[in-house]
């Protein structure tokens, strides 16, 4: 997925009108902290709507809203801040585009794909592909924290700062989310404690 900068009459711009950001230097700034992440975005967007074409505009979208409030980013990690942006953006399309609750339960019936796509042909193996549906079939949180964890390789501290819930709420969403996804996998639940 690529985003392509403008040229505008005020200087480089996103969508042509001029740039929020104060000078070219800032515009640098934004390019090397935020930008490398774009595929990170895409692949959290992805997870969270489930569907290519709505995640490439949902990251886009959420990419041009970090270029105009990149002025209050205060320094940290960028990639924590942009899937921030990723997630709260995924979340308002999908409470708008829906009318539907954010852990509302996976619907198989609403969810069948008639064709294969590209993505599911790269797919390799059995394991992978039956991995993938277990995790698609998982609530959006449950599937966001694993998706934060596993695939991003956020920390915990990192997870609680992009959802906004507390390091403790976000290690239990985490066992839950795990949980809930060997049971879909049909395989034996973990022991509690030593």
């Amino acid at each position: 997925m690529t985003l392509c900068p403008v040229q505008g009459s005020g200087g480089l711009s996103w969508r042509g009108e001029r740039s929020p950001l104060a000078d070219s230097e800032e515009e640098q700034r934004f390019e090397a902290l935020v930008l490398s992440h774009l595929d990170a975005a895409h692949n959290l967007a992805r997870w969270l709507v489930r569907r290519d074409a709505e995640a490439q505009d949902l990251a886009q979208e959420a990419m041009l809203r970090a270029y105009r409030f990149f002025g209050s980013f205060r320094g940290g990690d960028p990639r924590a801040w942009l899937l921030k942006i990723v997630r709260n953006t995924c979340y308002t399309w999908l409470a708008n585009a829906r009318g539907a609750g954010q852990d509302e339960e996976f619907d198989e019936a609403q969810h069948l794909v008639a064709e294969e796509t590209p993505e599911s042909l790269a797919i390799a193996g059995a394991e992978r592909e039956r991995l993938a549906r277990a995790l698609e079939g998982l609530p959006a949180r449950s599937r966001e924290v694993l998706v934060l964890r596993e695939l991003e390789g956020r920390s915990y501290k990192e997870i609680a700062d992009i959802t906004g819930v507390p390091i403790g709420t976000v290690m239990s969403s985490l066992s839950r989310a795990r949980d809930r996804l060997q049971r879909a996998l049909g395989a034996p639940r973990r022991k509690a404690g030593p």
